[in-house]
């Protein structure tokens, strides 16, 4: 415990970070706080930035957790546009790259991830972009327009997301995926074919199956080479082939990394006095009985709430049930749990409905459910999978039987 702080330091100000800053004051913090982060922007929500942001249907300003002035108002130190470089755990200070250093009594890494670079030839074209913060949602937003050419590497949620706000501003869609389906890391094929259709339905090329072997310059186009020699024309590319966690000051502090900082369930590193908390940890889920690591506005903002009350004196660990969310087109599509495998599947509806949910069961027991266009039912859903409790099957298929009667059931 951290109680007697006098000072913490928070080194990441985006979303978690932020969420700390706030938390921290409002549960009766009343030491010193550094929030310290390398972008120019206050905290900010990214989902925006692949959904309304992107589509400009919100200004900047929408997409940050408080104004600026919140900071100041509530004593806290924001030093934006400044980079932490290292850790000297022995003096309890951190190095800037601006050649200053902050003591710190507490320390809590809040670092992010940051997007997985192409390792493709010519991958480093100026025009060959990625979505992780404010400037990148800017720039791709500049070339989205009516009749321009977008390519977008991965079928993940960001490549999907984005892929959905261009075709709404009229640009000409191709998606590649070198898995069979889209999201084939998280649902299982059934979901990844429903999402295929979706986008297909609203003119996107999306192309499975299909590996990458380069990227060339083409006069004022780009051309993606397939390695079954087809080539794909576009005026930009957006890579979205997921994540890498920012653990390299931990790592070169000598804190265990195991992709992540490690944490127990308390946001607790391997140093007493350095606590982490969001994308960037891979913590233990006492729920789930495992390590795990998560890119998801839920964890980034209860997490650090959860790490920012135990450093202030608390003791409740962060124990949840995962919870990601994602909107396209006329779909709002939403995973509960983070399962190793979806074992054997219980519909109620199809994916031929409108809205339906579908369980993921072992032993059967729910370990993960999606909800299409019924968010109503996640709450009793994450209730089910963090009871762990033996369901029969055709209960939860039954649509006369209330989610929320189950989820009360001793």
């Amino acid at each position: 415990m951290t109680s007697t702080a006098q000072h913490i330091v928070i080194v990441g100000a985006g979303h978690a970070g932020g969420v700390a800053a706030a938390t921290l004051r409002q549960v009766g913090f009343s030491g010193a706080i550094t929030l310290i982060g390398s972008e120019p922007h206050p905290p900010h929500e990214r989902p925006p930035l692949s959904k309304e942001f992107l589509a400009g249907a919100i200004p900047v300003e929408k997409t940050y957790l408080r104004p600026l002035a919140f900071y100041a108002e509530n004593g806290i130190a924001f030093r934006p546009g400044e980079t932490a470089i290292a850790i000297d755990r022995k003096a309890q200070r951190i190095a800037l790259r601006n050649g200053e250093s902050v003591p710190y009594d507490a320390l809590l890494l809040t670092t992010g991830a940051r997007a997985r670079r192409l390792s493709l030839p010519g991958a480093e074209h100026s025009r060959v972009l990625y979505l992780r913060d404010i400037r990148d949602s800017l720039a791709l937003r500049e070339l989205l327009q009516v009749g321009s050419r977008i390519a977008v590497i991965g079928a993940g949620f960001i490549g999907l997301e984005a892929a959905a706000v261009a075709r709404k501003r009229g640009a000409a869609v191709t998606v590649v995926e070198m898995q069979r389906e889209p999201l084939q890391r998280v649902c299982p094929s059934e979901i990844g074919h429903f999402m295929a259709e979706l986008h297909r339905r609203n003119g996107v090329e999306l192309l499975t199956g299909v590996a990458l072997t380069g990227v060339e310059s083409d006069g004022d186009a780009l051309v993606l080479r397939t390695g079954d020699g087809n080539a794909i024309a576009a005026d930009v590319v957006l890579a979205g082939i997921g994540a890498q966690p920012n653990v390299e000051i931990a790592q070169d502090a000598g804190l265990t990394v195991e992709d992540g900082i490690l944490t127990d369930e308390f946001g607790r590193t391997s140093d007493p006095q350095i606590f982490a908390a969001g994308d960037v940890t891979r913590h233990y889920n006492p729920l789930l009985g495992r390590k795990l690591r998560l890119e998801a506005w839920q964890n980034a903002q209860n997490q650090a709430i959860a790490v920012a009350k135990l450093m202030a004196g608390g003791e409740q660990p962060y124990a949840e049930v995962p919870w990601f969310w994602t909107d396209q087109y006329d779909v709002n599509l939403q995973i509960a749990g983070a399962p190793i495998r979806w074992g054997t599947l219980a519909w109620r509806g199809s994916t031929g409905d409108k809205a339906f949910t579908v369980f993921g069961l072992e032993d059967g027991k729910p370990v993960a459910a999606i909800t299409v266009n019924n968010g109503r039912d996640m709450r009793p859903v994450r209730e089910l999978i963090a009871r762990r409790r033996t369901i029969d099957p055709a209960r939860l298929m039954d649509p006369k039987v209330k989610l929320q009667d189950l989820a009360r059931e001793n």
